[in-house]
């Protein structure tokens, strides 16, 4: 069981980026990391060039996972592992506290559902 968020800020950030190419990373810094589509489109009235996905943002006590896809498309996840759920605060926002191999594995299927989801509405990349 990893307790360290420094650790688990880790693996969770290993996790996003091996979805690089459908994702771009925007932000990788200290404080924050942040992945979105590589599509140029419409989020609300601006243009960006890529819809958001996800972050994560180490804390002390904890790292948080902002996962935009259980937000727009909540009844696709609304199956997710129940200790996966525990850890959801909020529409969006996971908060980890503790990591073991189950919790990153339904973490990993959640974030590759995600990026099937996005896919199927064409707004990440095959």
């Amino acid at each position: 069981m990893i307790t360290d968020p420094k650790e688990i800020d880790q693996i969770l950030r290993t996790i996003i980026k091996e979805h690089v190419g459908p994702l771009q990373i925007r932000k990788d810094e200290a404080n924050v990391l942040e992945a979105a589509g590589t599509i140029p489109t419409m989020q609300g009235k601006q243009k960006v060039d890529g819809f958001y996905f996800a972050s994560v943002m180490p804390k002390p006590k904890d790292v948080r996972l902002y996962f935009f896809p259980i937000y727009t498309d909540a009844t696709v996840f609304k199956d997710i592992d129940p200790m996966l759920r525990k850890c959801l605060k909020g529409k969006s926002c996971f908060h980890i506290k503790k990591m073991d191999d189950d919790l990153k594995t339904h973490i990993t299927k959640m974030i590759a559902l995600g990026i099937k989801t996005y896919q199927d509405k064409e707004l990440l990349t095959t």
